[in-house]
């Protein structure tokens, strides 16, 4: 769980950290991958989000995916790239978000992912959350703790030996005391 002041600044920041969905590049899952072969080439990203005809989220599509089907015995050709289709190769078992304040499961998502698809109750596509947006609010969150808060240590119950010889924060880094 994630501790209340930490939470409570990260979201004072007022920023939204979704992409919303007309922002994001995606592709049809009827799609042939040559198709999405010059989207992924255009957009510059390794992998995007597939949806079906009703902006139902189906699952992600990545350039390796592609690649592999382009490599041949005798060298690299796109022929295969005109008769599969994204549904047929795509990653089906993909975790989405539907609960954009869940900032815990956000961030153990992205421990692993560099986004997020978020979606609606119904499975419709409503955009990604980023690393990189997640990021931007904990930059503002360490700049901005201290305007809310102050931060006292926790203090144990080690001897007073044990806490004398303990190493400490400092201004200029770790000092003994």
């Amino acid at each position: 769980m994630i501790d209340k002041p930490i939470e409570t600044v990260m979201r004072e920041s007022h920023r939204d950290i979704l992409i919303p969905a007309d922002l994001v590049a995606t592709v049809n899952q009827d799609n042939d991958l040559q198709h999405v072969f010059m989207v992924l080439t255009k957009v510059k990203y390794a992998k995007i989000p597939v949806l079906d005809n009703d902006n139902h989220f189906m699952g992600l599509v990545s350039l390796p995916m592609i690649t592999e089907l382009m490599m041949q015995d005798t060298g690299i050709t796109s022929r295969p790239l005109e008769s599969v289709k994204v549904k047929q190769i795509m990653q089906k078992d993909v975790p989405t978000i539907y609960e954009r304040d869940n900032l815990e499961a956000i961030l153990r998502y992205l421990v692993d992912e560099n986004f997020l698809v978020y979606v609606d109750s119904e499975n419709h596509f409503k955009g990604i959350i980023t690393r990189r947006e997640l990021f931007k609010e904990i930059n503002y969150l360490a700049h901005n703790f201290n305007k809310h808060y102050i931060a006292l240590p926790v203090y144990n119950h080690k001897s007073k030996n044990e806490t004398k010889h303990a190493k400490i924060q400092g201004s200029k880094g770790l000092i003994n005391r």
